[in-house]
């Protein structure tokens, strides 16, 4: 009995794959731990299989030497675009740990082995609601949009703009600082201003010794005001889901 066997198929679907892969593995929240790797590879080949029809219209078998240099080169991409899926879930978390530094949260700091994170209270609490809200805002079909996307521009096989991409990673990273602060400012001020209120209490009566009232002050006005920025969450990961998908096209544009 003969069973036809499509190479080209295969090997497209392959390089997908990796991909694929090499994009579960560093984008959050598949890069977790709580996920072992063995379903990290099954999310990676089902969604190489999902963009088959895709990625196989005029694909030709490549020799050895090809296949393994399109390997790397698909590792490379996949990698590439799941650290910009990454800033997501660092630009919310940074906004925590800003928080957690200036509200005196800082000293009780610890490692997450499930989300593989190191931080406090309020970065820890961010970093869950990024979760939750990829997937409760849709933030999770833009994403996943703009990566099958990436098919269009750079065809398996294909290589990355090298040059296009660290200006990418450069612009993204820098963005990812801005949207904290601005997220965390008016927090900020505000802790600014009670510690400068304290600063000048201290300086009129020493004897009421007000910095001692600095740290239940700076954690009651963080406990208070912190449901403010909280709320502002949900369109901060929207924007920043926009703003990921824009840089998928940046990335791989030729």
């Amino acid at each position: 009995m003969y069973i036809p066997i499509d190479l080209a198929w295969i090997e497209a679907v392959m390089l997908a794959s990796v991909r694929m892969v090499a994009f579960v593995i560093i984008a959050p929240p598949f890069s977790f731990k709580a996920f072992p790797g063995t379903v990290k590879g099954i999310i990676g080949v089902g969604l190489g299989v999902a963009v088959a029809p895709r990625v196989t219209d005029g694909f030709e078998v490549m020799d050895d030497w090809e296949f393994l240099l399109a390997v790397v080169s698909e590792a490379t991409i996949g990698a590439a675009l799941g650290f910009l899926v990454y800033l997501i879930f660092s630009a919310i978390q940074a906004t925590g740990d800003l928080i957690d530094m200036f509200g005196g949260f800082q000293v009780a700091s610890g490692f997450d082995p499930k989300l593989n994170t190191n931080g406090a209270q309020f970065s820890r609490l961010f970093g869950m609601a990024a979760i939750a809200l990829m997937f409760t805002t849709g933030a999770y079909q833009v994403v996943f949009g703009g990566l099958f996307r990436t098919f269009d521009a750079v065809p398996v096989g294909g290589m990355l703009n090298l040059p296009a991409t660290a200006e990418q990673l450069v612009k993204s990273l820098s963005g990812m600082f801005v949207g904290s602060i601005q997220v965390a400012g008016p927090l900020l001020i505000v802790l600014f201003l009670a510690d400068l209120g304290l600063g000048l209490l201290t300086r009129v009566a020493p004897a009421l010794q007000a910095f001692s009232m600095s740290f239940p002050v700076k954690i009651g006005l963080t406990l208070i005001l912190g449901v403010l920025v909280f709320t502002a969450l949900p369109a901060f990961v929207t924007s920043l889901t926009t703003a990921i998908a824009e840089a998928f096209g940046a990335v791989t544009s030729p």
